[in-house]
């Protein structure tokens, strides 16, 4: 696997654990980015080390999150506290003929640096919307001014950044070959099952619920 062109934005995302498998180019992060419904953001604060699961989406070079103005969160990123923003897809179990030479096939992203305050919430919380169903947001009450004034928006810039990728099947040395255990990948996807209606929705269901999960 060649490791990306594309050199390592800052010391902090040079990745030197398994080199070949670093991703620097912004093809890979935004396809990373793109393809999660969540991230977790890391941090520090006078009460130690946390890390906290969000819903995210990107628009151009910056990732975005959202919550509520009085969440512990949103409060401290406003400060200028630095964090790492990960995102990781599973995509297989690699099962190698020794122990220690076992894997997994994966798709990571890590982002560093400060979150700033969005101030055009509406456009942003919009393209969150399609994000989650592209089409939704002209379906829905798209929010009042109370729901808006109550909701803080923030995004952090993908300047440095630091991507790895494994894929493939395993990599046995050449003394365990001839043991007679079974070597390969187990692939795992996230999987769409099909909608479930609410029981109180009388409205016919758009394309993109009759596409999902193959429905």
């Amino acid at each position: 696997m060649e490791t990306s062109a594309s050199p390592a934005p800052s010391d902090r995302t040079q990745v030197r654990r398994i080199a070949e498998n670093a991703r620097y180019d912004r093809a890979t992060l935004h396809a990373i980015i793109d393809a999660a419904y969540l991230c977790h953001i890391a941090f520090a604060d006078d009460k130690g080390t946390h890390c906290i699961p969000t819903a995210c989406w990107r628009e151009g070079e910056h990732l975005y999150i959202h919550g509520s103005n009085g969440g512990r969160l949103l409060k401290l990123l406003q400060k200028g506290t630095q964090v790492c923003v990960t995102i990781t897809h599973l995509d297989g179990l690699v099962l190698a003929r020794s122990a220690f030479n076992h894997s997994m096939n994966y798709r990571s992203a890590m982002v560093y640096g400060v979150f700033e305050r969005v101030l055009d919430k509406h456009a942003s919380l919009a393209a969150f919307m399609d994000k989650i169903a592209l089409g939704r947001q002209a379906e829905i009450r798209a929010g009042n001014d109370k729901e808006f004034a109550a909701t803080t928006v923030m995004r952090i810039g993908l300047e440095e950044a630091a991507c790895k990728v494994r894929s493939g099947g395993p990599v046995d040395d050449a003394e365990d070959m001839h043991i007679a255990a079974w070597a390969g990948v187990l692939p795992f996807t996230v999987q769409a099952a099909p909608p479930v209606v609410d029981p109180l929705c009388t409205t016919a269901a758009p394309d993109y619920v009759r596409q999902w999960g193959g429905s």
